[in-house]
């Protein structure tokens, strides 16, 4: 930290500083005088941290220090002494998950919207809430499609991880990501859960040996998973690989593809043997299984009607082993388990709790938690019998008390005019194609949540994002913004010189009353949608009051204002200087960098309006969120229009395909983009995929 004696920066900005510094493992102990008081560089932040730790977590019902339970008193020592979060006594605690990405490959922005993205809005706006909250993800490395892109590159699994996962961490860090652990599966801490998971299975008689019939590759001498397998889907008939296909969604075992070949070495020449395996009991599981469904809330009807479709049925024993060499080893001591591993399905989802492991020693706190911590999960749709089913039932079969979901938040599809998103395929716009448009984060965070698919399929195009920016962020909340800043920054006989003035003796009209009520009423659909995780309706609410705010300023015509009537065009403009500090507030869940921007133009560090009951209070009185005598920064443009020029350049250079093409082939498949009405279903997966 750069805080030094007689430092003015405000509590949040210092408890923010305080708090990176600690997770980034750098500390600065405070000094203290003879008389025990601190003093020192740091002396300050040490105080304001302890003062914005104590305001937020100690209600204003206790009078005195000594009316504090033990037990709270605890927890803030624990948050002011530890490099690690863990859940606080009486606060709403909250796990937040996004479903891991693989490994093999770069994310993508069917990879982003789907889990990463939409998990850290949340995950923001429960932390303007109050809510004590962790958020994990991490890059999941186990299984076929790493020992394939291992295969693919001349390299060995561990290599590809090790390539991979700092690639993912610098995208998500570019997209303003804000986990508070991002890990991986391939740590000591991820076998120890997994293998402590599965023994307890074995001793609750969870778990039966069976013999399972398999393809086995004769060229390549091994027994081949499901996704190693590729062939055409019996249902639908379309290509797809083992395990699930891509078209149809249909769960699909390799022995039922047609015309199956090896994916490593495409022969054909595929035999059928047989393998033992672990099956988990899924039957023996299943009144617990149906408790929690009943209790856990669904984003949509789709995901409800999936977890209802395999529970209303007989469930059958689940293979949780599989033959391959990269994966968590099978913790059992006959040999026929020796050159066994898990399945990815099985160890990928217990991902969350060793990434937990590796973020504090007292990771049972949350995860062996259930009265007093939530889990609130993120992914694709086609996830969710993974996380509403199987992943529950590892852990219920365990026969100890753990957090298990309480909301599960799916994606339709995204997508992509005639071709699809697929990482394995390299086709769609990557992470990293986005960083190379120049077009800001915030645009593609704003863009990616306006079109996430909650209820039903959405589409990606180029000339989309052009008409969001340009009509949404330029013309309504950017130019809202600048216009009434750049009124305040006006020269005297213009404006008020960059001062906020004083309206302490304006009398609120008719018409203000109308507008606060407009006001409150966008910012409590807000917060109820985003409690809901309904992103897209949060994000709505929240640009009805940029379009309401223009409207004031037009409708009142504080230009002319300023001149026939001063004292009320005062009142006006600080009101509306307090509807920016609302929208910075409410859109920094989905515009960090652009929330940031606004403070600093207004020369507000960090803005005491949070989204805690108390302060959505204040917002009935806006004009009066930001001091009289305030003087704010130097007004600048929000957001740079697209033109058609760019448009059309962006098309053609970011065509879809990653890592070459022809190039007459990309750009054909991007102007499919905007007119294909009926084909390219992206499939947005376990981590949006």
């Amino acid at each position: 930290m750069e805080y030094k004696k007689g430092s003015p920066s405000r509590g949040r900005t210092v408890c923010a500083t305080v708090g990176k510094a600690i997770q980034e493992g750098r500390k600065n102990p405070p000094e203290w005088n003879r008389r025990k008081v601190p003093c020192g560089d740091h002396y300050m932040a040490f105080c304001t941290y302890l003062g914005v730790l104590v305001r937020e977590h100690v209600g204003i019902n206790y009078l005195r220090w000594g009316d504090v339970p033990k037990e709270l008193k605890n927890s803030l020592y624990e948050l002011i002494t530890l490099d690690e979060k863990v859940p606080i006594s009486g606060k709403r605690n909250i796990i937040v998950t996004s479903a891991l990405p693989y490994v093999n490959n770069v994310p993508h922005l069917g990879n982003i919207v789907g889990s990463v993205l939409s998990a850290d809005i949340f995950a923001r706006f429960c932390r303007l809430r109050g809510y004590n909250v962790l958020f994990v993800c991490g890059t999941d490395e186990y299984g076929t499609t790493t020992e394939v892109r291992a295969a693919m590159d001349n390299l060995t699994p561990r290599e590809i991880c090790d390539k991979y996962h700092p690639l993912h961490k610098d995208i998500y860090d570019w997209f303003d990501i804000q986990f508070d652990q991002f890990g991986r599966t391939s740590t000591p801490e991820h076998t120890v859960v997994c293998h402590q998971v599965l023994n307890s299975l074995n001793t609750n008689n969870y778990l039966q040996e069976n013999i399972l019939e398999q393809l086995y590759c004769e060229q390549c001498s091994k027994f081949l998973a499901d996704s190693l397998v590729e062939g055409q889907c019996p249902r639908c008939l379309k290509s797809c690989k083992g395990d699930q296909c891509e078209s149809c969604g249909a769960f699909v075992n390799a022995r039922e593809l047609l015309n199956p070949v090896c994916k490593i070495c495409r022969s054909s020449s595929l035999s059928l043997r047989t393998s033992e395996h672990l099956f988990l009991q899924l039957a023996s599981l299943k009144q617990d299984l149906h408790a929690l469904s009943d209790r856990v809330t669904f984003s949509n009807q789709q995901a409800v009607t999936d977890t209802q479709k395999l529970l209303h049925k007989e469930l059958q024993p689940k293979c949780i082993t599989r033959d391959l060499e990269w994966g968590v080893p099978v913790p059992f001591p006959a040999e026929k388990f020796r050159k066994k591993v898990m399945y990815v399905w099985f160890d990928a989802p217990l991902g969350y709790i060793s990434i937990t492991k590796c973020h504090t020693s007292k990771w049972e706190l949350w995860w062996k938690n259930p009265q007093n911590v939530e889990l609130h999960c993120f992914m694709g749709k086609d996830n969710v019998p993974f996380h509403s089913v199987y992943f529950p039932s590892y852990l219920i079969g365990t026969g100890e008390k753990w957090t298990l979901p309480h909301s599960i938040h799916a994606t339709h599809f995204l997508l992509y005019g005639a071709g699809k998103f697929s990482k394995s395929n390299g086709i769609g716009v990557f992470g990293d194609d986005a960083k190379k448009t120049n077009i800001p984060v915030e645009v593609w965070r704003y863009y990616l949540t306006s079109v996430r698919p909650e209820t039903s399929d959405s589409r990606f195009s180029w000339e989309d994002l052009q008409a969001k920016l340009n009509s949404e962020l330029a013309d309504n909340l950017g130019n809202f913004m600048n216009r009434v800043l750049t009124f305040v920054a006006k020269p005297s006989g213009k404006g008020y010189n960059s001062v906020i003035p004083d309206v302490s003796d304006v009398v609120p009209s008719e018409m203000d009353a109308e507008f606060i009520e407009y006001l409150l009423r966008y910012v409590q659909e807000y917060v109820k949608a985003l409690e809901k995780g309904k992103l897209k309706d949060g994000l709505k609410a929240a640009m009805a009051i940029a379009n309401e705010g223009n409207r004031l300023f037009q409708r009142t015509e504080v230009w002319k204002l300023y001149v026939e009537d001063r004292s009320r065009c005062s009142f006006i403009v600080k009101t509306l200087v307090g509807v920016v500090c609302i929208l910075a507030c409410l859109l920094q869940p989905f515009m960090p960098s652009f929330s940031t921007e606004v403070l600093k133009q207004l020369r507000l560090e960090a803005h005491e309006l949070t989204l805690h009951d108390d302060d959505i209070e204040r917002v009935q009185r806006p004009w009066e969120l930001v001091p009289a005598g305030h003087k704010i920064g130097k007004p600048r443009p929000l957001f740079r229009k697209l033109s058609q020029n760019d448009v059309n350049k962006l098309e053609r250079e970011f065509s879809g395909i990653q890592n070459g093409g022809i190039q007459n082939d990309r750009f054909e498949n991007v102007k499919l983009l905007n007119k294909s009405k009926s084909e390219g279903v992206s499939k947005v997966g376990k981590d949006g995929n």
